[in-house]
């Protein structure tokens, strides 16, 4: 929306002025003259600006325009700041014209709709947008300025793009009465200015409504429902934001909008193709000290591109199950029906008494939450607590099997082995290491389920998203790395000369390596997990912890065992000679983490990130270097190069946090012959009636590689792809992709690697293991093929 509400005001105020200046200036034809200024619309009435985005790399700009006024395309231009890269603004063929002033140009009457193509560098951008246009009348507008805020496709709450071309909407007030949006007085508005609604698509199985209420008014959430009528449409989850606490008169305890909220509507639909649904929103609010309307309807037009088929019959309503008042909750439910029209809802006059054209309405109608939806601490349909906590204790204990936990507990076993044999050393030990990853697991599962309810779209291992995590983590693997070999030791009055932080005894050491384990854990999927995760995700906040402090418990489980069974802690080796030689053997799976962490870095921002990467661990292995020389008696001369060479390291970290995501290339086709993922081009082969493999992936998913090495890779696997004649999508979520992360919460998955495969008859897919075998795959395929028969 315009962002200088108060110029846009001033210039409505002092528009007539201008008008008749700019009637000699500009394009005024002799017969000028006689016309008056107030014959003419305000400029935002006569041409409706709209912003929105059209798709992953465009941005489309509307202009609605009034009968009798028309647009010059020579005139017309936009230009995006940060977060978009644009390219030239595409505009269609106008209407040629014979102009007094500029002579031959093209106009444009009646509507229309540019496009500005360019790559998404964020979550919005603001737009500048300069027209201009005249009136039949033989008078023409000055040019006109307009900053526009548009979200871009993946953004969390507020993704709605800029569509109020005004600062305060819209719906302007015909003849620049402003006085009641500025509250100037009581006089209530008309419904329309009072309370505003627009939607535009989300995706093909998404709408994104907002509800913009004037100041000094409001919108119940209660009150608001939403319909898609006509065939093969219905509304599906509605994601409520958080809004404000209210006691009604009517109502009692309920919530309310202030403030304009975006609200997320699922959509339900038989029809795979693009098509044009017509959105019903019924709404009921009042003003402030003033009166309440009646219930409202508004009726808008939105167009849907292709989507997943989603089955109308998972909304089956139950009745009347409003969400609950004062939460503030997003809660998924379901809106089919308008709000209730009940003599007291109908709204109030100014003195209380209830408004005339009250009317008994239709009842709210929401679905019943899906399977495995979390009410009152336990999932209806879905697993009991206990049994998640089971799941998650064995997917943390498995996880101790895979690859990129491993270099990690290399050092716990030399920690172990560096003890002094006895059993309290041992105990203390392995309590020490599970307070740490116990410690670990809560704080990383108190962050993803902020970041989620903050509307983030992110699941199991997003930290690996963020190119600056996965230097800081490479960098971390180096200096233990160079720790191992004897480049440098923490030593001194602090630890103790020649015991180092990662293999230290101590309790410190001992935390610190559990902390570590659970940070390198997160590229790795174990089975089991994802079932106990999934349910974190969906579970209130305290259960959800409760979870991850199983995953915590079952990772730490046979250190454990170690330290508080005497029996096996005293099957260890004893200390001796052999442990510097085995302490140096350890420091090379640290290397190859941090080299396999720089190649997840060069995929994710490309080789500048990766000579970045490279600087600063250089200045990283001298800081070490120095610091160890200012151990042995020099401090003065050496602790100053270790500050300045640690401060050094923050301009090559920088650049790499803010250096843009390399521009998409086409990928040539691999073996296997897969394409990109997106829900149209899923759509599309659904409804041709092939079998689809779906998989969805990320470089740091060390999972997801050695599957693609054992299995997808393989000729096994093309030739079962061939013999079903099935496509084969590949989804790559290295970095961050909203789309691909509400894919994965679709079918209960809150990381990668998900493998999905849908039946050429069209049926419900099948989610198979996060672990893979080629008889796994072989048989969903032949299953999926032989549904075509």
């Amino acid at each position: 929306m315009i962002r200088t509400p108060e110029i846009h005001r001033r210039a409505r105020r002092a528009g007539r002025m201008l008008l008749a200046l700019c009637a000699a200036l500009l394009l005024l034809p002799a017969t000028a003259a006689a016309v008056s200024p107030d014959d003419l619309l305000p400029v935002d009435e006569a041409f409706r600006l709209q912003a929105s985005a059209a798709g992953p790399g465009a941005i489309e700009l509307r202009w609605e325009i009034a009968d009798g006024y028309y647009l010059y395309r020579h005139r017309t231009s936009a230009e995006a700041g940060e977060g978009f890269d644009a390219g030239a603004l595409r505009l269609p063929d106008g209407i040629a014209h014979e102009d007094e002033f500029f002579g031959p140009v093209e106009t444009y009457r009646d509507q229309l709709v540019a496009t500005l193509p360019g790559t998404p560098r964020g979550t919005g951008t603001t737009l500048t947008v300069k027209y201009q246009g005249c009136a039949d009348l033989g008078i023409c507008y000055p040019p006109q300025t307009r900053t526009v805020e548009v979200a871009l496709p993946g953004g969390a709450r507020g993704r709605l793009s800029g569509l109020l071309s005004g600062g305060l909407g819209s719906n302007s007030l015909p003849g620049g009465n402003t006085g009641g949006l500025l509250g100037g007085g009581n006089d209530p508005l008309p419904e329309q200015q009072a309370f505003s609604v627009e939607a535009i698509a989300d995706g093909g199985n998404g709408l994104l409504v907002r509800l913009a209420p004037a100041p000094g008014y409001y919108i119940y959430r209660d009150q608001t429902g939403f319909k898609l009528p006509g065939d093969g449409l219905a509304v599906g989850a509605v994601d409520w934001p958080r809004g404000v606490a209210h006691n009604d008169e009517f109502f009692g305890d309920t919530t309310v909008y202030r403030q304009p909220v975006d609200v997320p509507v699922e959509v339900l639909r038989e029809h795979p193709g693009p098509l044009a649904a017509t959105l019903v929103v019924s709404l009921q609010g009042c003003q402030d000290d003033g009166i309440c309307y009646p219930p409202m309807t508004r009726t808008l037009e939105v167009s849907l591109p292709a989507g997943e088929l989603r089955a109308a019959a998972a909304a089956a309503p139950v009745g009347d199950a409003p969400p609950p008042a004062g939460d503030g909750a997003d809660g998924a439910a379901t809106a089919e029906a308008g709000a209730p029209e009940s003599p007291e809802a109908a709204g109030k006059a100014a003195d209380g008494t209830p408004a005339a054209g009250s009317g008994a309405g239709s009842a709210v109608e929401r679905s019943r939450p899906p399977a495995g939806v979390v009410r009152g601490g336990l999932a209806e349909g879905g697993p009991g607590l206990l049994a998640v906590l089971l799941l998650a204790v064995i997917g943390g204990l498995i996880l101790n099997l895979m690859p990129c936990v491993l270099p990690v507990l290399s050092l716990k076993a030399l920690s172990l082995a560096s003890g002094d044999g006895s059993h309290a050393g041992a105990r203390r030990q392995a309590l020490w290491y599970t307070a740490g990853v116990l410690a670990s697991f809560a704080a990383l599962g108190a962050l993803a389920l902020g970041l989620r309810q903050a509307g983030l779209a992110l699941g199991w291992g997003f930290q690996l998203q963020q190119p600056l995590v996965v230097a800081l983590l490479a960098l971390l693997m180096f200096a233990l790395g160079l720790s191992l070999s004897g480049l440098w030791h923490v030593g001194g009055r602090w630890t103790g000369i020649g015991h180092g932080l990662a293999t230290r005894s101590g309790p410190a050491g001992d935390f610190f390596t559990g902390v570590l384990a659970v940070v390198v854990a997160t590229p790795c999927t174990a089975p089991f997990m994802g079932a106990a995760l999934a349910w974190a995700f969906a579970a209130p906040p305290a259960l959800a912890i409760m979870v991850f402090l199983a995953l915590g418990v079952g990772l730490a489980l046979p250190f454990l065992l170690i330290g508080l069974v005497p029996s096996l802690a005293g099957r260890l080796p004893r200390p001796g000679a052999w442990m510097d030689t085995f302490k140096q053997l350890l420091a090379f799976p640290l290397y190859l983490t941090a080299a396999w962490l720089v190649w997840v870095l060069a995929r994710q921002r490309g080789a500048d990130a990766v000579g970045l990467w490279l600087l600063a661990a250089v200045l990283l292995a001298f800081a070490a270097w120095a610091w160890t020389r200012s151990r042995l008696g020099a401090p003065r001369r050496w602790l100053p190069a270790v500050v300045l060479a640690l401060l050094a390291m923050g301009w090559p970290l920088h650049a790499v946090h803010v250096m843009p995501r390399p521009q998409a290339t086409a990928a040539a086709p691999d073996a296997a012959g897969s394409e990109p993922f997106s829900e149209a081009r899923l759509a599309e082969l659904r409804e041709s009636g092939r079998p689809v493999f779906v998989n969805i992936t990320a470089d740091w998913c060390v999972t997801c590689k050695a599957n693609e090495r054992t299995v997808l890779a393989r000729d096994g696997f093309r030739q079962a792809l061939a013999k079903a004649d099935a496509a084969y999508l590949v989804g790559d979520w290295t970095d961050v992709d909203p789309d691909l992360t509400r894919y994965l919460q679709r079918h209960g998955a809150v990381g990668v690697p998900l493998y999905v495969v849908y039946p050429a008859s069209g049926a419900g897919p099948q989610v198979l293991p996060i672990v893979l075998t080629p008889e796994t795959v072989r048989e969903a395929l032949e299953q999926a093929a032989g549904g075509a028969a």
